[in-house]
C-alpha cells in the first residue's frame, strides 16, 4: 500500500466514522474510498464492514450518558440482530461478484435517498403506527435491517434512529446511541463470517479501522449537541 492510499483510507475512515456514529450513512464515504484505492467491489464491501467494527469501543465510551440503563434492552435484541447479519453476510458471499458490481450503484442510491427522506418518513410512521403496530414495527424493522447490514454493511444504518424513536419512544440522542450499538453487534457477526470464509485484505482494513475508531469517538458528541 502506498502512502497516498494509507492517507486516503485513514481519512475516509475518520470522516465515515463521524458520519456513521452521528446517525448518517458512512458507506457513502468508505466504499468509494476503497474503490479509489484499487479494491474491487466485493473486497471493498467486506473490507469496509470489517474496518467498521473499530468504532464500537469509541461509540460506547462517547455514548455512556445515553446508554446508562439500556444494556438489558440491548441484550434482548443482540441475538436476533447477530443472526440476521450473519445471514446477510452469507448471502453476500454467495452473490456472484459481477452481480454485486451491478447492484452496488442502486444500494448507494437507496442509502442516499433514504437518508434524505428519513425525517418525512419518521413523521409519517409516527402518525400511522400507534399501539400494536409499533410492537410489530420494531422487531420486523430490526430484523430486516440486520439482514441488509450483513449484506451491505453497518455503514448504512441511517434508518435506525427513526425506527427506534417510533418503536421505543426514546429521545433522539439515546436512539442514536442504541443505533450505534446494535450495528456493532451485527458487524461482529457478519465479520466473523467474512473472516472465516473470505481472505480479508488487512492492509486496507488497518488504516480505515484506525480512522473510524477516532471518528466513532466524535460522532455521538456531535449528536448530543
Amino acid at each position: 500500500m502506498t502512502s497516498g492510499q494509507f492517507v486516503l483510507l485513514s481519512g475516509a475512515g475518520l470522516l465515515a466514522g463521524i458520519i456513521g456514529s452521528a446517525g448518517g450513512t458512512a458507506s457513502l464515504i468508505s466504499y468509494p474510498a476503497l474503490l479509489a484505492a484499487g479494491l474491487p467491489p466485493l473486497a471493498a464491501n467486506i473490507t469496509s464492514a470489517v474496518a467498521f467494527v473499530a468504532p464500537w469501543p469509541g461509540s460506547a465510551l462517547s455514548s455512556r450518558p445515553e446508554l446508562a440503563g439500556q444494556w438489558p434492552w440491548l441484550r434482548r435484541w443482540a441475538l436476533p440482530t447477530a443472526a440476521g447479519s450473519a445471514a446477510g453476510a452469507g448471502l453476500l458471499l454467495v452473490t456472484p461478484a459481477a452481480a454485486l458490481a451491478r447492484v452496488v450503484p442502486f444500494l448507494l442510491a437507496f442509502a442516499a435517498l433514504a437518508l434524505l427522506a428519513q425525517p418525512a418518513v419518521t413523521r409519517w410512521l409516527a402518525r400511522r403506527s400507534p399501539g400494536g403496530h409499533r410492537r410489530l414495527l420494531l422487531p420486523g424493522g430490526l430484523a430486516a435491517a440486520a439482514v441488509y447490514d450483513g449484506y451491505w454493511g453497518r455503514r448504512s444504518r441511517h434508518h435506525d434512529p427513526g425506527l427506534l424513536m417510533i418503536g421505543t419512544s426514546r429521545p433522539a440522542a439515546q436512539c442514536n446511541a442504541l443505533k450505534n450499538m446494535l450495528p456493532c453487534i451485527a458487524d461482529v457477526a457478519c465479520c466473523a463470517v467474512f473472516v472465516a470464509f473470505w481472505r480479508v485484505d488487512w492492509t486496507a482494513v488497518a488504516p480505515m479501522a484506525a480512522g473510524s475508531l477516532a471518528g466513532g469517538l466524535i460522532g455521538p458528541a456531535l449528536t448530543r449537541r
